[in-house]
């Protein structure tokens, strides 16, 4: 039951619903919940009295169940479907593991920032089944927000509220020399993400620290069921299972996105060089800098209007890391995966793994685009599931018609290095279910990742 060697199983299952859409208000979950059973039959997952994570969940196991809740509202005007975990797959993941008789179940996740959480779980029509779900199974202790840190913007300028959970519901990781930023570290204060002031980042990282902030419940947990939406990602190329593990972490400040500067002058926001993106990032790091909410205003105004000029002149990559040669968030998002499988509760890392983790992907309707916020739907009809991130992302990666190699986060989850999250090479991840009856679809791309897609969709190299 808890053979942690587990976690790198090279199977992922992909399980093909009679239609690329999810139950109405009215319908129950029932397809979903039988594709999330077959796809647990297939990978050995399930058990005949205890559902589909009957042999995942041991008798009275903690267990956190991580969807993608990344924004109350999708910026581009195309509905939550693309945007987020969809509630049909929240629900049948919860009902399957209660099934299993665990001592706890929790549903978690840190969005961004400016995410409206309540009126994310209203449009969803979670929060009144949360509450109903709470009342009747004593075992399910709700859906938590793990954000120490929220903000508004009011007349273009942020204002946060800071330290909104207390800091002994977190756990502090040090990987120092050991994390994957580690390379790319040096004394110049690089690290950014956005919308953030950089002097609190480069408190987290620095040569020989990099520390993440890591909610109490994850670590706690025996088993981690992680349900991440697969959509397109300016910064990641792709964010599915590997990228999803951003949202164990309760502080922006821990979370290095990119380094400023372009390509030429050693930084990767953007390629080669730009005089009026030099000023756009000087601009925006003075706005983050400020207290001064009039001072913030003039700087954002700043801001804008080198945006606006660099729209006339065609750029759309922005000054974020919005391209392929990003080589900054898959390390960050490996550390946080590392920590997952390694990390123990008093903020130590073990050379075994510590917990279960297994993978279901809401593909039904996928992101594609300008994701993660801004998404357009993609009707795959697909779920798909694994025990290993690395290779349920290989999967993904090609279902969005990319050649997975071109993607940093997924290329490089194969690499060896200490904490591994992989102990088989690409060629050895192994595909059952429904794979043969996925027909390729023209899938849009964030403007600086289109040279990672495939030609032509293809089954082959998997």
């Amino acid at each position: 039951m808890n053979d942690y060697q587990n976690n790198f199983d090279p199977r992922v299952v992909v399980a093909k619903l009679s239609k690329p859409a999810y139950p109405t208000w009215d319908e129950k979950d029932e397809e979903v919940f039988e594709s999330l059973l077959r796809i647990a039959e297939m990978i050995e997952w399930a058990d005949g009295t205890l559902g589909p994570f009957g042999k995942v969940i041991a008798s009275d196991a903690r267990v956190l169940i991580k969807p993608n809740f990344v924004l109350h509202r999708n910026e581009g005007g195309w509905g939550m479907e693309p945007m987020v975990t969809h509630q049909s797959v929240v629900r049948a993941a919860v009902r399957a593991a209660l099934l299993a008789k665990p001592s706890e179940v929790i549903v978690g996740d840190a969005p961004i920032q400016s995410c409206d959480f309540e009126h994310l779980l209203r449009v969803m029509n979670l929060q009144g089944w949360a509450a109903e779900l709470m009342r009747q199974d004593s075992r399910f202790k709700g859906i938590r927000d793990f954000r120490r840190t929220t903000c508004k913007y009011i007349d273009g300028v942020r204002v946060a509220s800071e330290n909104v959970l207390p800091e002994d519901l977190f756990v502090l990781f040090d990987l120092g020399a050991d994390s994957l930023l580690e390379p790319i570290t040096d004394q110049s204060e690089r690290f950014r993400v956005t919308c953030y002031d950089p002097r609190l980042m480069a408190k987290t990282h620095a040569p020989g620290r990099h520390q993440y902030l890591v909610a109490r419940d994850v670590m706690d947990a025996d088993v981690v069921i992680n349900l991440p939406k697969l959509k397109t990602h300016k910064k990641a190329g792709i964010t599915c299972a590997l990228k999803n593990l951003i949202g164990i972490n309760g502080n922006k400040e821990y979370l290095p996105h990119h380094r400023i500067g372009g390509a030429n002058l050693g930084g990767d926001c953007y390629p080669g060089d730009s005089k009026i993106k030099r000023v756009l990032e000087y601009a925006a790091d003075q706005q983050n800098y400020s207290n001064s909410r009039p001072l913030g205003r003039i700087w954002g105004g700043v801001a804008t209007q080198l945006t606006r000029v660099l729209h006339l002149m065609g750029d759309n990559l922005g000054i974020e890391g919005s391209w392929i040669g990003n080589d900054t968030i898959w390390r960050t998002a490996l550390d946080l995966n590392r920590i997952l499988i390694y990390g123990r509760p008093d903020g130590t890392m073990d050379d075994s793994p510590q917990r279960r983790v297994v993978h279901l992907v809401d593909a039904v309707v996928a992101g594609q685009g300008d994701g993660p916020l801004s998404p357009q739907p993609l009707e795959l009809g697909l779920l798909f599931g694994g025990s290993n991130a690395a290779a349920v992302d290989w999967v993904g990666a090609q279902l969005l018609g990319y050649d997975p190699q071109q993607i940093s986060i997924v290329r490089e989850a194969f690499s060896e290095f200490r904490w591994p999250l992989s102990s088989f090479p690409k060629d050895g991840v192994r595909v059952l279910g429904d794979w043969a009856e996925v027909r390729g679809q023209a899938v849009l791309y964030p403007q600086g990742w289109s040279n990672a897609s495939k030609t032509q969709f293809a089954h082959s190299g998997v």
